[in-house]
């Protein structure tokens, strides 16, 4: 006879799932136990042909319960359900859904202790630059855009008094205040938390990214336990994020950038996104009608925060970059879908989107202040985010009046009229805020259309040179083509019953999807909905080869005469009771089986990873040529701008950032440098800088003719020989194959006096980086006896048979030295 004091049913359906998932005989051990129960209503052990070993799990487990000194199945309902996978309604939910605090906090430590394994991946996949991060007392951030933002960090904790002068962020100077003033403030904010100096501000640049990398893992895996009810989905989209090579380079260790907040900002909103839809599709399941499904959402504490949430992550995430008005496309793109998708169920799109309208609310009040009273971006943020909430009333309300008006027009129909109203309402925002649709028409140049100089990130995700289908695997894994399946599923569940959530990640997917293919560095967004789709479809190739249960989206039953399911059991991460999270079997076989399965699907991530992240580190030569020139200009006492750096553009920021602190832009490097480098003469751009170059780093790179700079720099170290003549400005101060660094000097000229006509060969021994070689030039002594011939290099000169001694103030202030 059952007692109060027995585990609920659905305790046991977890439990009994377990068991045969664990034991190869599982499924038959529970069906002889459910026999013997059936026939009698206590028994004892000895009834069953079991031994004590399996016995004693059964009794461990609960399933098994001790009743007068005999024993019993504690609920036949329940090893029915876990044996069969069928879902049971919580009872406690069935008459009510709403939740107490204490409901919404609880702790699965299986799913704990999976989830911190699942970072700590996470956290060693973006160390891969590690070594060439960390050297010495330097912090070498991998790629050229983090130096702007450390440049950035560095100019506020200057003007800063502490972590409490929020002066610094309510009146930013416009260059960080017009685009990522988001970003900026952020970054300044952890720094003067960390003590605000110099150490504190390195720290910053290593280590923030890896640390909001790891904060949007826990979102993910929160977004994906939400939206399935499965805690390995959530441990499996973390896993397959820390994969995702395109989204390693952007958020690895030193790479400081408006991503990692871009990141983690449209992470939250998904989350939020999420949440509301869930909410509100499991109230339409248990409750008897669905306007008192409804009117719960609307009235739940819960749901207002998860707006509220939503809402301010959406309008930090777009002032955390330049791209700002792209983060509210997809939203809006989702409550055009979600009110064609309410109409459609004969659910109020007005009260069901209330909550989500009112994060919207939310998201423009705060964007609208931001701008207004701290100046933050460009004034479109404060227009945008307005126009958006209009939009989403009008569409509600129009999809409300076409509920209620006729349901036999197609939903197709609304969403045409959707497409139509928004060319009018751009239409009307182009002639009532010309000033706004300007900027907005620039920035998209800017994010779209901008010179980009042969950087790879503006190539497309589809690229034709890698087959098309090969770049993704590169940029993204395996991952990509096992969202995609997932992505097809979703489309299609949405088109046939109410699943809000998955209409959610269809319409970021897709929105990502379209805009990687234009720019493959938009594929780093797209990883955090697919690394969701992603989880599921990995757990569910592990159950097609009986290594896993299903995942709880596909062991849904029939959808029921409201569009919900059967379904009533609350995930996890809303405070429900989660099915058995995470089983390891005993079985090594199917370990080794399962090692098979995870190697074959992360194995090329696992290469990729490494591969892409090298390539935007910096090498030894190209460290050592930085500090080079820094101590260089320690030693001649140079200062900005005279010791500036030319170099490709790609390094230049770096290059500036550690020898005098300027990297706020890398222009002039990309508008002159590939034509100083294929240039014959190398001395006449020395009059062409005027004060503005102080050094220059030459690449190793593909022989190129001799007569072009980069032979006769890099080469050649300037020196001449070889039948060629050496530079008068340029001064070898770090050598290597990799690359070379120049400092350009006024040089000291050499005078005397010779026979008309005569040549005359001077020349000098120069060491740099452990390599000697000598400098010659040849001059002719003119018609009046005199010659002058301008060196580059200190040291002690041989012309003809007399010497002479240059000095390093002589090279530096361009001095007359007379040859007696």
């Amino acid at each position: 006879m059952a007692d109060a004091d027995d585990p609920a049913p659905h305790t046991i359906a977890d439990a009994a799932a377990s068991f045969v998932e664990e034991y190869d005989d599982g499924a038959a051990t529970l069906e002889t136990v459910l026999a013997v129960d059936d026939d009698h209503e206590t028994w004892e052990f000895a009834e069953l042909p079991l031994d004590s070993g399996t016995f004693g799990e059964l009794v461990s487990r609960n399933i098994v319960v001790k009743d007068d000194g005999e024993y019993r199945v504690s609920s036949r309902e329940g090893v029915r359900a876990g044996l069969t996978g069928e879902e049971l309604a919580d009872e406690s939910e069935s008459t009510s859904v709403s939740r107490d605090l204490s409901d919404v906090v609880t702790v699965d430590w299986r799913s704990v202790g999976a989830l911190a394994g699942a970072l700590v991946f996470l956290f060693v996949m973006r160390l891969v630059n590690y070594g060439s991060v960390f050297r010495d007392e330097y912090v070498v951030s991998p790629g050229n855009d983090p130096y702007y933002y450390r440049y950035w960090m560095d100019e506020l904790l200057a003007e800063s008094d502490g972590v409490t002068d929020w002066g610094v962020v309510t009146s930013m100077p416009d260059g960080a205040a017009g685009l990522r003033p988001l970003t900026h403030a952020s970054n300044w904010f952890v720094a003067e938390l960390l003590g605000g100096d110099q150490w504190a501000a390195d720290m910053v640049a290593a280590w923030l990214p890896v640390v909001a990398t790891l904060a949007l893992g826990v979102v993910i895996y929160w977004l994906a336990v939400v939206v399935t009810d499965d805690v390995r989905v959530g441990v499996a989209s973390v896993v397959l994020l820390a994969l995702m090579p395109v989204h390693a380079v952007y958020s690895g260790v030193g790479f400081l950038e408006h991503r990692l907040y871009q990141y983690f900002w449209l992470g939250v909103t998904l989350l939020g996104l999420a949440w509301l839809a869930m909410d509100l599709r499991r109230r339409r399941t248990v409750a008897p009608t669905t306007r008192e499904a409804v009117l719960g959402h609307c009235r739940s504490p819960w749901a207002w925060l998860a707006a509220v949430t939503f809402g301010v992550a959406l309008a930090l995430s777009a002032h955390a970059w330049g791209g700002s008005i792209l983060m509210y496309i997809p939203a809006a793109g989702y409550v055009g879908m979600k009110a064609a998708l309410d109409a459609r169920e004969d659910v109020s799109p007005v009260l069901a989107n209330g909550p989500l309208i009112g994060g919207l609310v939310v998201s423009a009040l705060l964007s609208a202040f931001l701008h207004l009273r701290w100046g933050w971006h460009e004034s479109f943020i404060a227009v945008v985010p307005a126009v958006v909430v209009v939009g989403a009333l009008g569409v509600v309300v129009i999809g409300e009046g076409w509920r209620r008006v006729d349901h036999g027009v197609p939903v197709s129909v609304f969403v045409g009229l959707q497409v139509l109203l928004t060319g009018v309402a751009l239409a009307a925002f182009r002639s009532n805020w010309t000033e706004e649709w300007g900027r907005l028409r620039e920035r998209a140049d800017d994010v779209f259309f901008r010179e980009h100089h042969g950087a790879t990130e503006t190539a497309s995700l589809f690229a034709t040179e890698n087959s098309i289908i090969l770049e993704p695997l590169a940029q993204l894994g395996a991952t990509f083509y096992l969202a995609i399946i997932v992505l097809g599923w979703a489309i299609w569940v949405v088109s046939r019953r109410y699943e809000p959530a998955w209409l959610l990640l269809s319409v970021y997917t897709l929105f990502w999807i379209a805009l990687a293919g234009f720019q493959v560095r938009f594929a780093a967004q797209l990883a955090i909905p697919m690394a969701v789709l992603g989880g599921l479809a990995l757990v569910y190739l592990l159950a097609w080869v009986d290594l896993a249960r299903l995942p709880r989206p596909f062991r849904e039953g029939d959808v029921d005469d409201r569009g919900g399911s059967p379904s009533t059991r609350r995930t996890a991460a809303d405070g429900g009771d989660p099915e058995p999270s995470i089983i390891v079997s005993r079985d090594w076989r199917k370990l080794a089986t399962l090692a098979w399965i995870a190697l074959l699907v992360c194995g090329m991530s696992l290469f990729f990873v490494p591969s892409l992240s090298a390539q935007t580190a910096y090498g030894d030569a190209e460290v050592a040529a930085t500090v080079a020139i820094e101590e260089h200009a320690l030693e001649t006492d140079r200062e900005y701008p005279d010791n500036f750096v030319l170099s490709p553009w790609g390094d230049n920021r770096m290059h500036n950032f550690f020898v005098n602190g300027e990297a706020s832009s890398y222009s002039y490097a990309a508008n002159n440098f590939d034509e100083f480098r294929t240039a014959s003469d190398p001395d006449d751009w020395y009059d062409q800088f005027e004060d503005r170059v102080g050094y220059v780093v030459m690449p190793g790179t593909s022989e190129m003719p001799a007569e072009m700079a980069q032979t006769q720099l890099h080469e050649n170290y300037g020196a001449g020989g070889n039948e060629t003549d050496g530079l008068a400005h340029y001064q070898a101060i770090y050598l290597d194959e990799e690359a070379s660094a120049f400092a350009v000097v006024p040089g000291a000229t050499i005078t005397g006096s010779g026979e008309a006509g005569e040549e005359l060969s001077l020349e000098t021994e120069v060491s740099v980086s452990d390599e000697t070689f000598t400098y010659e030039r040849t001059v002719t002594v003119d018609e009046d006896g005199s010659f002058a011939v301008t060196v580059p290099y200190p040291g002690e000169y041989i012309i003809g048979d007399s010497e002479l001694e240059v000095s390093m103030d002589d090279v530096e202030n361009g001095e007359q030295v007379v040859l007696e």
